[in-house]
């Protein structure tokens, strides 16, 4: 739910700064190791943003690959959880660089 709160905060935001009154389609990018359980946000933003300027929008999710990097082989490779090995070496100790995350990326507005 809060995730919602926060996607319509921004949302809202951008209606100031922009000067829009209604948004139709709101496009997420979201990480595969984020942690956020799609279904959940699915429904708790429609819950969240049904009196507001976003009230039913479509919400468009891409899921974003995690990309990791390993310390020992220096390639990066892409990964399933936080713990994998590197799948160029076999090598433990990847470092997540990216898909931990969740960004608007954008919004078609009216």
């Amino acid at each position: 739910m809060s995730l919602c709160e926060s996607i319509l905060q921004i949302v809202e935001e951008e209606s100031i700064r922009q000067s829009f009154r209604k948004v139709s389609e709101v496009h997420l990018a979201i990480g595969a190791l984020a942690g956020v359980e799609l279904e959940a946000l699915k429904f708790s933003f429609d819950v969240v943003v049904q009196h507001s300027l976003a009230a039913g929008a479509v919400l468009h999710i891409e899921i974003v690959p995690a990309i990791g990097h390993c310390p020992v082989c220096g390639q990066k490779v892409v990964m399933e959880s936080r713990y994998d090995a590197c799948s160029r070496c076999g090598e433990y100790g990847l470092q997540l660089e990216s898909g931990n995350d969740m960004r608007i990326t954008h919004l078609e507005v009216q």
